[in-house]
Formats: C-alpha cells, sequence, structure tokens
C-alpha cells in the first residue's frame, strides 16, 4: 500500500494536549478532511435550507405534512433494518458528557444504552473533543480506571456483559470546529465527531458485539437525514466494514422534523433504529420558528408546558405510532432531576415525577428512555419492566388508535397557562448560571436539582425574547421588556456574588454570562443558536 498523502486539514490555534496524537492521526485527519470535502458544501447549502424554511413558516404561520412526500408516508410495504442484538432493548438509556469519569459511571450505571454526548451535554473545547473521544476509545479498550484526585475515589469498569451500549451524538450542522480547517475553513463539527469516532472504533466496536451507534441531533429535515444516510454509506465503505453496519437514532426535536419523521426514517431506513423525543429543543424550535405568528404561539413558563400538554402529546403520539409502524424503536424525553443527599422530602417528590412520567411514556407504547442521573435508572427500569416484562421493546405495540392532524402539533394556544413574572425570573437564573458553567467548558450542569444542558438555555433566552417581543403582561401588572428583563438579571447577578462569594465571582465568568445571556435575549434579530456567539467566545 502506498503511502496516504498528508491530510490537508490543519490543527489551528490549539494548545497541544497529552496523547492528543492517538486521536489526531494522520489516517484520522485524512479521514475528516475527506469527508470534509464531500459532504459539507450540501450541509451549508441544507443550513440556507433552513432559513427559507423559516422565512415560509413566517409568512404563513403554518406547516403541514409534505406533499411531495406522500406517497413515502403512504407506502406501507417498506421498514427500517431489524435492530442489532446490542441494541434491541433500550428500555433506559442514560446521557452525559465523555469526561473521564462520566465514561466510566454511565458505562456501569445499569442502563441498557449511554448516550455518549459530544453535543448538548458537552462545552466545545478543544480538551472536551479530543480527550472525550480518547475516553472513548479507552474504555473500549479497558484502560479507562483512574481516581479522582480531588476526593482519592477510585472507578473502573464493571465486567463486559453489565456495561451500557454506547450511542455516540456528535454535534449539530450548525456548529463548526475552528481548531480544524481546510484552505481556512474550518470543518463542521458534526464532521469531526463522527469522522474521529467512527473511524478509530467501528472495527473495534464490532469485534466487541456492538457496532458505531449514534444519536443524530437538531435535523430538520429528510434531506438532513439523506445526507447523514450518504455519510454513513461512505465511511462504511472507507474503513471496509458491511453496508448496515451503523445505526442512527434521530432526535425529534425540530417543529418541522415533527411533520417530516416517516421521511427522515425513510431515508436512513438501512441505518435507522429509532427516533427519539426530546422537549426543551422541541419548545425552543417552536418559539424559532413561530416568533412572528403572534399571541397564540407564546408558550408559558417552561416547567408549565409538561409532556401531557395537548400539542406535546400529539407529537409523541405520533412518534410512537411512526416508528413502530416502520419497525423503529421510540425512546422518550429526559428525566433530568438529580438526587439530593441532603434532602429525603426533595427526592420524595422528584422521583414521584419521575416515575408518573416513565410509567405514562412505557404505556403510551415507547421503547425505553433517558435518565441524566444512574439514580435514576432502576425507577426508569422499573416502569417499563412492568409493561414489557421480559420482551426487550413493544415495537408490535402499533397505536392505530392514534390520529393526528396538522394543526395539532401547533396548537400551543390548547394549553391552560400563561408566562408568569416567576418564569421570566427562572429562565434568567439558570440562563446566566448554565452559560457561565458553558464558557468554562462544563455542557452538563446542575442547576436547581436538576441536570441541565445547553437545550435548556436556548428555551431559557427564547422565552425571555418572545415574551418580551409579545409585549406580555404577567400576572403582577408588569409588561416584559428589555428593562425588566435587565433588572431580573442584575439582580440575579447580585444575588450569586453574595451566594458565592467576591473571590469565586470575579474568578467565574458571570458578567460574560450576563451579558451574552441579554444580548441574546434582547437583540432585535433573532440569533438561530446561542451557541454559536456562546463558541465565539469559549476559550
Amino acid at each position: 500500500m502506498s503511502a496516504l498523502a498528508p491530510s490537508p486539514l490543519a490543527i489551528v490555534d490549539a494548545e497541544p494536549l497529552p496523547r492528543q496524537e492517538e486521536v489526531l492521526t494522520d489516517a484520522a485527519l485524512a479521514f475528516v478532511a475527506e469527508l470534509h470535502r464531500l459532504f459539507t458544501p450540501r450541509r451549508d447549502e441544507l443550513l440556507a435550507r433552513r432559513a427559507e424554511r423559516r422565512a415560509e413558516i413566517a409568512r404563513t404561520s403554518t406547516l403541514d405534512f409534505l406533499p411531495e412526500t406522500a406517497a413515502v408516508r403512504e407506502d406501507d410495504s417498506w421498514k427500517v433494518a431489524p435492530a442489532p442484538a446490542a441494541l434491541n432493548d433500550r428500555r433506559v438509556e442514560i446521557t452525559g458528557p465523555t469526561d473521564r469519569k462520566m465514561t466510566i459511571n454511565a458505562l456501569n450505571s445499569g442502563a441498557k444504552v449511554w448516550l455518549a454526548d459530544f453535543e448538548d451535554a458537552s462545552a466545545p473545547t478543544w480538551e472536551n473533543v479530543v480527550l472525550g473521544q480518547l475516553n472513548l476509545t479507552d474504555a473500549y479498550e479497558r484502560r479507562i480506571d483512574f481516581t479522582d484526585e480531588r476526593t482519592g475515589k477510585s472507578y473502573a469498569l464493571k465486567g463486559a456483559d453489565e456495561l451500557a451500549t454506547v450511542v455516540m451524538r456528535p454535534r449539530g450542522w450548525h456548529l463548526d470546529e475552528r481548531h480544524l480547517q481546510v484552505d481556512g475553513k474550518p470543518v463542521p463539527g458534526a464532521l469531526v465527531d463522527f469522522g474521529l469516532y467512527f473511524f478509530h472504533n467501528a472495527k473495534r466496536l464490532i469485534e466487541l458485539g456492538k457496532g458505531p451507534y449514534f444519536y443524530l441531533p437538531k435535523t430538520e429535515s429528510y434531506l438532513e437525514a439523506r445526507l447523514w444516510n450518504d455519510i454513513f454509506v461512505f465511511a462504511q465503505d472507507y474503513v471496509g466494514i458491511p453496508q448496515g453496519t451503523v445505526r442512527a437514532t434521530v432526535l425529534i426535536e425540530t417543529i418541522t422534523a415533527a411533520y417530516q419523521m416517516e421521511e427522515i426514517l425513510y431515508e436512513l431506513r438501512d441505518h435507522a433504529s429509532g427516533l427519539n423525543a426530546g422537549r426543551w429543543d422541541y419548545l425552543f424550535s417552536i418559539v424559532k420558528n413561530f416568533r412572528d405568528g403572534g399571541s397564540k404561539f407564546v408558550l408559558p413558563d417552561r416547567n408549565l408546558v409538561t409532556m401531557t400538554a395537548p400539542f406535546m402529546r400529539a407529537y409523541t403520539e405520533l412518534l410512537v405510532r411512526t416508528c413502530h409502524k416502520r419497525g423503529a424503536h421510540a425512546i422518550g424525553g429526559m428525566a433530568a432531576f438529580i438526587p439530593s443527599r441532603k434532602d429525603a422530602e426533595v427526592n420524595k417528590v422528584a422521583f414521584e415525577k419521575v416515575k408518573n412520567d416513565k410509567d405514562r411514556e412505557a404505556n403510551d407504547g415507547f421503547d425505553g428512555s433517558w435518565v441524566a442521573h444512574p439514580d435514576l435508572v432502576p425507577i426508569a427500569m422499573k416502569s417499563f419492566d412492568a409493561v414489557l416484562g421480559d420482551k426487550p421493546n413493544q415495537k408490535d405495540r402499533l397505536r392505530e388508535d392514534v390520529s393526528v392532524a396538522p394543526g395539532d402539533l401547533i396548537a400551543i394556544d390548547s394549553l391552560d397557562a400563561k408566562p408568569t413574572y416567576d418564569g421570566l425570573v427562572n429562565a434568567v437564573q439558570v440562563g446566566i448560571r448554565y452559560i457561565e458553567a458553558w464558557l468554562r467548558g462544563l455542557g452538563a450542569v446542575a442547576i436547581f436539582n436538576l441536570m441541565e444542558d445547553a437545550a435548556t438555555a436556548e428555551i431559557s433566552r427564547s422565552q425571555i425574547w418572545q415574551w418580551i417581543n409579545a409585549g406580555v403582561v404577567f400576572e403582577t401588572g408588569e409588561t416584559a421588556t428589555a428593562d425588566l428583563a435587565r433588572k431580573v438579571a442584575a439582580e440575579e447577578l447580585a444575588a450569586i456574588r453574595e451566594e458565592i462569594g467576591d473571590e469565586a465571582f470575579t474568578s467565574g465568568k458571570w458578567q460574560q454570562a450576563n451579558d451574552l445571556l441579554l444580548q441574546v435575549s434582547l437583540d432585535a434579530d433573532y440569533a438561530d443558536f446561542l451557541t454559536l456567539p456562546a463558541y465565539e467566545q469559549l476559550r
């Protein structure tokens, strides 16, 4: 075999990391460069298409199932590929970033699947991007044992048959990786994350009886799913593994994707394993797309929009029906609660909420669901065990009783709740606290007993923006204005300084977080993603 030509891919403005040469090999970088050459132009076209779609929604304030793909929806003959053994039982999935401690704890958690996250639960610092890859490879090679220097506690993997199956989530299509460039142009973060992981681990995972499995985030259309499918076909040929080895689960976390679930499964059918029902990103997408739609699209406080809201029920029930009709897994939403070691009463109430949520999902026909903490795994497991018993899933439950009209998915005004002043305060509090941690390189952050990720900050800032632009009047008689948001933010900053002390406040990124939250919440031009201006400040 002739020597590989040097990769045109350059590492730019990045401090060297320990063992980075094991991840950033010439061969792996050549593969990523080839992905970039072949697929970034289509990525760019699809991002432009998103903007066109959004402009169309602004004109019409409505959405419908696509007439041009009716034949795909009406053809009952096609199904997705059968699930591989390692992904047939997904009754509980744990989510989290790929730092060393989380990698061990998630694999050991007792969950069937670990969503190893390079997306919303990970701030894309160069260290997180590269060392997260290294941690996964080390886990597969069983050389990840380590001791926490702070606590002295040691962590080690359990036996292979007790470990969760990894489903890796790369970044969304909108994010670039500035530290890897070709001819001065950054490579899409999705291709970096996918490419490095796939190149190093695809064959190794097959040897372990698993495979290269992925969660695909922020998908907005079936054409974006088609792009991923073409990437999978190319990648499998490139490393010499059988077509159909890759499996992808798509997060239906945008309102436009909710109208294209069948088409998304169809595009990925040889590589599809399911769909997932997100929550905060889904609501964020509704605000983003219908922000010009008037009062009937104004969401109340995020905590008042539960999965039992009529338009959320329509979305989740349609997802279950669609998945099972096509032989795919339907995976439910996140239980974000973090148990408290100090407050048994808080735990009791929260555990009851988690149980009710997971009972509902299992009874609705979902095949599994997400949790954010190992202590929640047994609760969710019990809910699904009660419905599934010894069966790995309930894909045989077709939910043909479900009928969802186009308007049902955007009937926001069917919810009997309104924005409150406390809701504004909470959005500001959570927004500042999350962004501050993100700017320090943390993507999964415990705030008020909940594990929050970037989707939380997106819905928080979107609601502030929406309420101000809609002139919402709170129950206090105050109108949502930019000045009111600034006042609430100033009060929160002062409270945080009081809470943590001057030294910790000054050494943190609190003022920067405050300014960024207000920028994306108050600017007349609504930023498509908070993480785009935030990434410019991430060092």
